[in-house]
């Protein structure tokens, strides 16, 4: 579910998240047919409870129910984005600039589409996220990343 139907989503859900005091690191949608998965990311600078996602999970779960932007059975999952923090938003690439990511890209990137390695920051004007991996600098276009997450070092 990428595209328009993620973006719906994304703007069914935010707000909700946003009004009752928590961050929207961002969601994961994985359909499978009846065992589909909706997996929404909180946090908070306390850190998120498992109370924090169980309310999290109720005022959601109202609004998908009325709303119904996905059509079919899904388990919906509330969860903190943890150690290994994924990233959804150029700015939270600019925000984690200088630790450790894993990058996956849709398509691959002079034969390689796995990236490990040092995140020096973003080109905003281009959309790029500039990664160090060894010696070498990659300019990754944002438009082509899969999904990326911090690493725990």
């Amino acid at each position: 579910m990428a595209g328009r139907a993620h973006t719906q989503l994304e703007e069914l859900i935010s707000p909700v998240v946003l009004s009752l005091g928590y961050e929207f690191v961002g969601l994961e949608y994985l359909p499978q047919g009846k065992h589909s998965l909706l997996r929404i990311y909180i946090d908070k600078p306390e850190g998120i409870t498992v109370d924090d996602c169980g309310t999290v999970s109720h005022q959601v779960s109202g609004v998908l129910e009325v709303e119904d932007p996905i059509k079919g059975h899904y388990v919906l999952e509330v969860s903190s984005p943890g150690l290994d923090r994924p990233l959804f938003k150029l700015e939270d690439f600019e925000r984690f600039s200088g630790h450790h990511v894993q990058i996956k890209l849709q398509v691959p990137l002079n034969g390689r589409r796995n990236f490990k390695g040092l995140l020096q920051g973003v080109q905003v004007a281009d959309q790029r996220v500039e990664l160090a991996v060894d010696e070498e600098v990659f300019s990754l276009p944002w438009d082509r990343i899969e999904k990326a997450r911090l690493v725990v070092e």
